[in-house]
């Protein structure tokens, strides 16, 4: 059985793959916060999240994506992950910590990437 964070991150890397708007959409309700960032300034609601996504995006096919989960207590999960982008301004391999608390429907209602650049060998 396929547990909610499973299905999220499943959605997460779906929309980081295509970038489309119902798929932003999907992971998020309408008055979700995103850090991009531990203390980053948040993107607020539905609206800013697709907004700042679609600034920030990744062109489809561009990147690598591993992930485990790592513990969830109630509505909050953790996720360890490593994201890999062999091309570009973002070029190299990162260690990420996601902090996610869903919704009872699945969205997120907050998300925090905590991430970590790999050394360039």
């Amino acid at each position: 059985m396929t547990t909610p964070i499973e299905t999220w991150v499943a959605g997460y890397r779906r929309a980081w793959e295509s970038n489309d708007t119902d798929d932003i959409r999907a992971l998020f309700t309408d008055d979700a916060v995103y850090r991009g960032a531990p203390s980053a300034a948040p993107w607020t609601g539905i609206e800013e999240i697709i907004a700042g996504w679609l600034e920030h995006q990744d062109p489809p096919g561009s990147t690598t994506f591993e992930w485990t989960p790592v513990a969830t207590e109630g509505d909050v999960s953790v996720v360890q992950c490593v994201s890999g982008y062999p091309e570009g301004d973002k070029g190299g391999t990162y260690d990420n910590l996601w902090v996610v608390r869903l919704a009872p429907d699945g969205r997120a209602r907050e998300f925090t990437d905590w991430y970590i650049a790999r050394p360039r060998s």
